[in-house]
């Protein structure tokens, strides 16, 4: 029996895990960004799971302005360490230099991604069902918000169509290919 039967899903299993709970993190830091509802109770969801590792962080390292460094500093230290682990796992040895590069691309990545779906979803349930109200989709306009309004100013509506979300896909599109895949060329250099 070959030793990838046993690292493959080990490796899934750490990225899984690790993943959402950096997830968890970010939503939690993007929330806190845009200043959404913290009475929410996704919100507070969020603050519950995340707490205890940050609450020891926050007594070090204090927020400038509205970012919360500690949770910047937990993000990058987890994607370190699930990044470690994996390429541990798997037999390869690398640099702590790649490890941080690449944990500082995939975290912009991560980032990227969220506000993507966000407003994808936002998107859709604009066509769906306009006007419903229920937690998540207070905190899906608190966080597509604040990128899609400096799109409206530029790209006025069009027949009663709001073309802002596409301008706004295209560029982080742009942004993937223009930051996260040089990041990642990057870490390679330190391999």
């Amino acid at each position: 029996m070959s030793g990838q039967y046993l690292t493959d899903p080990l490796a899934f299993l750490i990225n899984t895990l690790f993943g959402l709970y950096i997830l968890a993190i970010m939503l939690r830091f993007l929330l806190q960004w845009v200043r959404a509802d913290y009475s929410n109770p996704i919100s507070q969801f969020l603050i519950r799971i995340t707490q205890p590792p940050m609450q020891p962080l926050r007594r070090v390292l204090p927020p400038i302005g509205r970012a919360d460094t500690s949770a910047l500093v937990l993000m990058f230290l987890l994607q370190f360490c699930t990044l470690a682990l994996v390429y541990w796992i798997n037999g390869t040895n690398v640099s702590a230099g790649f490890l941080a590069v690449r944990s500082a691309s995939e975290l912009l990545n991560l980032l990227l991604n969220v506000f993507l779906v966000v407003i994808i979803i936002r998107v859709i349930l604009s066509w769906v069902n306009p006007g419903h109200y229920n937690p998540a989709i207070g905190l899906i306009d608190s966080l597509a918000e604040p990128v899609l309004a400096p799109a409206r100013r530029v790209i006025p509506a069009i027949g009663g169509l709001d073309l802002s979300p596409i301008a706004v896909l295209i560029g982080i599109q742009l942004a993937k290919m223009l930051f996260v895949m040089p990041l990642r060329d990057l870490a390679r250099a330190f391999l």
